[in-house]
């Protein structure tokens, strides 16, 4: 076995990419070929998208809980001009799955693209880039209480822990992905290892519904996994027995990441999805004394998702 290189990172630090990161993909919903670059930014910067192909408009919107819109099926942000950028959730948690606290995303469209369906294009291009240390103290948002939102049958809560845990569970009646539960400490690279390569999924009934909405028009058996029945359509079947599961994983770290910091708490979600996460942010950051600012010293700094990421961690450089 090849041993493990160390990908470093400083654990009491903020972090932006090395160098620029280009992809180039399809809109998973519009169907429409689109250009991103990550690109590095300043300390204390955040997360931006910036829209290259609008004029006469403020291209700039932050990937932010409070700049969330309504829209089906993905994460979609907006500016006070009503520029939108879609479709972030995968990138998004890549970026907090790598430690990566500043960026500005340049991208061409209203869509990020899809890629393969699951975050890892995304890990190993800005990997193989490399990631920059910068001269000011990581933050993470300590949460203090219990704070939860229902809808029906589904919920999303959060809890006071030392460091983030994500515990889901779906329920579906398709015996092809039924009932399914994980829970995952997301420090020490866990992301990488264990939910970054986990697919968009969804059943052929809801991939038929969708395109006679318009949706999903650059949806194939490339990027998402479908399901009929007892059946898994995708070539190659699952990546993981429990990939639905994964990637309902991955998508609540990208939408807990716009809180604009690494949270200290443990999420569980039942049934949850984009826009019940993003409720539980809101209820989060209205409620007063729910939460509190933390400067990360080393210590702490160990239990954020990304710090302690190895290359070895991640297949391609297994």
């Amino acid at each position: 076995m090849r041993p493990r290189r160390a990908f470093v990172l400083e654990v009491s630090v903020q972090n932006t990419v090395k160098s620029a990161v280009s992809f180039k993909g399809t809109g998973l919903h519009n169907g429409k070929p689109v250009r991103l670059v990550v690109r590095p930014a300043s300390a204390d910067y955040g997360i931006w998208f910036r829209r290259t192909d609008l004029r006469g408009v403020d291209p700039l919107v932050p990937a932010r809980w409070d700049a969330v819109v309504a829209s089906k099926l993905c994460t979609q942000i907006a500016n006070d001009d009503g520029v939108q950028v879609s479709t972030i959730e995968h990138l998004m948690a890549a970026l907090a799955g790598l430690a990566i606290n500043n960026a500005l995303i340049e991208i061409d469209g209203p869509e990020v693209p899809i890629l393969d369906g699951s975050a890892a294009p995304f890990v190993a291009a800005i990997m193989a880039k490399g990631i920059q240390p910068q001269s000011a103290p990581a933050r993470a948002i300590r949460v203090l209480m219990p704070i939860e939102v229902q809808d029906g049958a589904a919920l999303a809560r959060l809890d006071p822990a030392e460091m983030l845990e994500i515990d889901f569970r779906i329920d579906f009646a398709d015996a092809s992905i039924g009932q399914q539960s994980r829970h995952l400490n997301m420090a020490n690279g866990a992301f990488v290892r264990e939910l970054c390569d986990s697919r968009t999924f969804c059943r052929q009934s809801d991939v038929d519904a969708m395109r006679a909405l318009g949706l999903a028009q650059g949806g194939t058996l490339d990027n998402a996994v479908v399901f009929d029945g007892d059946k898994v359509l995708s070539p190659g079947g699952l990546r993981y027995a429990d990939e639905p599961v994964r990637h309902k994983m991955l998508d609540a770290l990208g939408d807990l990441s716009l809180a604009g910091a690494p949270l200290l708490a443990r999420y569980t979600g039942i049934r949850a999805g984009h826009a019940l996460t993003n409720r539980l942010l809101h209820k989060l950051f209205t409620t007063p004394g729910a939460f509190v600012f933390d400067d990360c010293d080393a210590l702490a700094g160990g239990k954020l998702p990304g710090v302690g990421v190895h290359r070895g961690d991640f297949p391609l450089y297994a």
